[in-house]
């Protein structure tokens, strides 16, 4: 089962099945690395699904986000789910050009109102 988030970007599913749950209901599983750490079913429901789409959807804007970031000159030197830490020279770029580069919206998600918000520090630290 494949879902194609609006990147073209397709999260995989492996196996599928729709099968009795515990409570003796339909659910939908697949194959997929466990909380053991091995190869399992495991079972799923609609609003996970979602998430699982939010997420992703999420971190495809970042992740063309930190391109042009890159080619802009900036140094990423870490990111974290919805944040990037940048390490530049004094003098080198401003706050609001980041901000400004990482709320443009990529082709495949024009209209979608985006923003950041950051700040300047000698060390990281979480805000």
């Amino acid at each position: 089962m494949f879902i194609t988030l609006p990147s073209g970007r397709r999260l995989s599913y492996i196996k599928p099945r729709i099968e009795p749950n515990r409570f003796d209901r339909d659910a939908v599983t697949y194959e997929g690395i466990g909380t053991a750490k091995k190869w399992e079913r495991i079972e799923t429901y609609g609003p996970k699904l979602v998430e699982n789409i939010v997420q992703a959807t999420a971190r495809d804007l970042l992740a063309e986000a930190m391109l042009r970031l890159s080619e802009k000159g900036y140094e990423i030197v870490m990111h974290c789910h919805d944040e990037v830490i940048i390490e530049t020279p004094h003098g080198f770029g401003t706050l609001k050009e980041v901000s400004d580069i990482m709320a443009v919206a990529p082709s495949w998600a024009e209209g979608l109102p985006l923003r950041a918000d950051g700040y300047e520090c000698s060390y990281y630290k979480k805000d």
